[in-house]
């Protein structure tokens, strides 16, 4: 079994699926860019253009997990858990609707993990790298 790139913690996962219900299928994107743009956003399956740069770290709970090729660059030797807070976290993404923000925990990958990563996709998902 490869080593999940992104996962997700309990209490986020809760908010995916209340999110799932009202929004059906979901997507998140990581750009890494400042202000809003440095926390995970959720959106409604195809409500946000993936770019042919972006790439996708995996899913949590049924959610295909993309972010920024440039910033994959930065962050591809860590492992991401997305995580949730209390208040607004990003305007534009789904669950500032419920008062709450999506944030992102990271952590280095250890050595033996880096050697049995799951791999990447392009968003068009044509390309594995």
């Amino acid at each position: 079994m490869s080593t999940k790139r992104v996962l997700v913690t309990e209490a986020a996962a809760a908010i995916i699926h209340i999110l799932q219900k009202e929004y059906g299928d979901l997507m998140f994107h990581q750009s890494g860019g400042c202000c809003e743009g440095s926390y995970p956003h959720c959106f409604e399956k195809g409500g946000f253009l993936v770019g042919s740069n972006d790439v996708c770290l995996g899913e949590i709970e049924d959610c295909k997990f993309y972010m920024a090729g440039d910033q994959f660059e930065y962050w591809k030797h860590t492992q991401l858990t997305l995580g949730v807070m209390e208040g607004r976290a990003a305007s534009f993404s789904l669950e500032s609707t419920l008062d709450k923000g999506f944030l992102i925990h990271s952590r280095l990958f250890t050595e033996e993990e880096l050697k049995d990563l799951e791999p990447v996709h392009t968003a068009d998902e044509d390309l594995i790298l």
